[in-house]
């Protein structure tokens, strides 16, 4: 592996994570347990050929990496992780984590490798990591290594999510490593060998809540006093916590809040676009409230609260559409569980253990708060977001009403969610109520993926009508006119999502050594809320029948 004194790409590494924080004192990378430290120092196994299939212009362009360095080998070899230069300091992170509700201890990043950090053009702080660039001390008995299949929906959902105004991590590059890597996909002994790839994910930070949990669950308070300060100082920054010194505990309540508020946000953005994370461990939910970790996700085509996109998750559906604001709520309970020992009394001699329990029980109160206002949260943004997406101007005391029955009635006939909600917009409002009930539905009729019984049809309709009286009566009350109303609808219900059979689509062609799917795909997730005309019959289309059931285009594993 080549090691450069100077960083070929014009990237200014600042690391302050290896540098501030505790590092693990093994350079070996064998797979251990790991005590003590946020991290291993790692460096990424070179492969065969790296070459760059695919980049995100706006990364690049985030990063100050130009057009023209992104044409040179050198990208190519650093973002498939064969080429480590002197100011990078790779490593991987310590952490543990809840998988399906169990405890599962130690984690940590077993196939991704981060370069470093780097300032970016707009002055702020970008994590560089490689995810399939070689085992790691966490990768326990995996090889470290990711396939093409799941590096391509990795790399095209960072960015659709970003496009879609979902907060998120990014992905700037998608390398073939000239590799092959052994997979068994659906984890029936018919193991074979997949091309290999790197996808090269950027985040302002990779801290995860199990990040947190590693060290309490060890007994080890002082290694997790060292993170929370050194990530509050660092990430948030704007909480006022003191430069020396023990950050206090006000100043730890407000990051959780804050923690707290974006986890609620996320999961209205979630249910906003219908996307299903599939995976939500505590090791995959950020503390800063983006998007991570792209395994087996999905976005709902027939509306269904009960739909998971893991196979892995098929028979208790915990990590479920209608279920993810829950999880999420229970994952922020053992946030703050693992961080609570930092309000322990600091002095607690002489209490009996009862005063004791009381004192500390008085003392972690404000955690509970904050995961009490997670609920409120979740619950206003969400109602605000379906008077958004149905075109209203406000809320009113019965549109709760409205947005439930419109739940029940999206389910009486299997229907698309997201051409339904982008076809609802070109409903005829000033004429429902005298249209017929045909007419009234046919705006949304494509949306439906059998023939609806005329007493489903005409269920809708009622709702439709329901609804228009609504839009109608917002309208007078606001001044809005129908073009702005429709407008607003266009802009917060998307007409292209990553459909998962639209993936499996790209993942044919680039596996038979076509690529092009893969850019084609990402132009049009650039402008998810845009008509393009040129790509309606191609992506803007229910999921085909031959996807109902193919591999890839449904539920997936976590394989890859």
């Amino acid at each position: 592996m080549a090691d450069l004194e100077t960083n070929p790409l014009g990237l200014t590494f600042t690391n302050r994570f290896t540098r501030d924080l505790p590092a693990d004192p093994i350079v070996e990378n064998t797979r251990r347990q790991v005590h003590g430290a946020c991290f291993s120092r790692v460096e990424p196994t070179p492969t065969a050929a790296p070459r760059l299939i695919a980049h995100s212009a706006e990364v690049a362009e985030l990063l100050g990496i130009s057009p023209e360095h992104v044409a040179t080998e050198a990208f190519a070899a650093v973002f498939n992780g064969n080429l480590v230069t002197a100011d990078m300091d790779p490593y991987a992170m310590c952490y543990g984590g809840h998988q399906f509700g169990n405890w599962a201890g130690q984690l940590g990043d077993g196939r991704a490798i981060a370069l470093g950090e780097v300032r970016a053009a707009d002055g702020s702080f970008q994590t560089l990591q490689l995810k399939g660039s070689g085992p790691t001390p966490y990768s326990r008995g995996a090889d470290g290594r990711a396939v093409l299949r799941s590096s391509i929906r990795e790399f095209l959902c960072s960015e659709a999510m970003f496009h879609l105004g979902v907060p998120t991590t990014r992905a700037l590059s998608l390398t073939l490593s000239g590799d092959d890597v052994m997979r068994d996909m659906f984890y029936d002994g018919r193991s074979a060998f997949e091309p290999g790839a790197v996808v090269c994910r950027v985040a302002p930070s990779f801290l995860r809540f199990g990040s947190f949990q590693l060290f309490p669950a060890r007994d080890d308070v002082d290694t997790l006093r060292t993170l929370v300060e050194w990530t509050i100082r660092t990430d948030f920054a704007h909480l006022g916590a003191p430069d020396d010194g023990p950050v206090p505990n006000d100043i730890i309540t407000k990051w959780f809040a804050e923690i707290c508020r974006t986890t609620a946000d996320l999961m209205v953005h979630w249910m906003r676009v219908g996307f299903v994370h599939g995976v939500m461990n505590t090791d995959n939910l950020s503390i800063l409230g983006l998007t991570i970790d792209y395994g087996p996700y999905g976005w709902l085509e027939g509306f269904d609260p009960e739909w998971t996109p893991n196979t892995t998750d098929a028979g208790r559906r915990r990590y479920r559409y209608g279920n993810q604001p829950a999880v999420a709520h229970w994952n922020l309970v053992q946030l703050a569980n693992a961080i609570a020992p930092l309000y322990a009394p600091d002095d607690a001699s002489g209490l009996s253990d009862e005063e004791a329990e009381a004192a500390f029980r008085e003392q972690v109160r404000p955690l509970q708060d904050a995961v009490d206002s997670f609920a409120t949260r979740f619950d206003t943004g969400w109602n605000e977001m379906m008077a958004e997406r149905l075109g209203f101007s406000g809320l009113r005391a019965d549109d709760n009403e409205l947005f439930g029955e419109l739940g029940r009635v999206l389910q009486l006939v299997e229907t698309d969610m997201t051409i339904f909600h982008r076809r609802l917009a070109d409903v005829d409002v000033a004429g429902a109520t005298q249209a017929t009930d045909d007419a009234l539905v046919a705006a949304i009729a494509d949306a439906w993926y059998v023939e609806p019984t005329d007493e489903q049809r005409g269920e809708m309709a009622t709702w439709l009508r329901r609804w228009a009286d609504r839009v109608i009566a917002d309208d007078r009350a606001s001044g809005t006119a129908a073009d702005e109303r429709i407008a607003q609808m266009n802009a917060i219900n998307p007409k292209y999502v990553l459909r998962n059979w639209m993936a499996q689509l790209a993942i044919d062609r680039s596996e038979a050594g076509d690529h092009d799917g893969i850019t084609e795909l990402l132009e049009v997730l650039r402008l998810p809320y845009d008509e393009q005309p040129d790509y309606e019959d191609r992506f803007f289309v229910k999921r085909p029948e031959w996807a109902r059931e193919r591999a890839g285009c449904s539920m997936l594993s976590c394989s890859s």
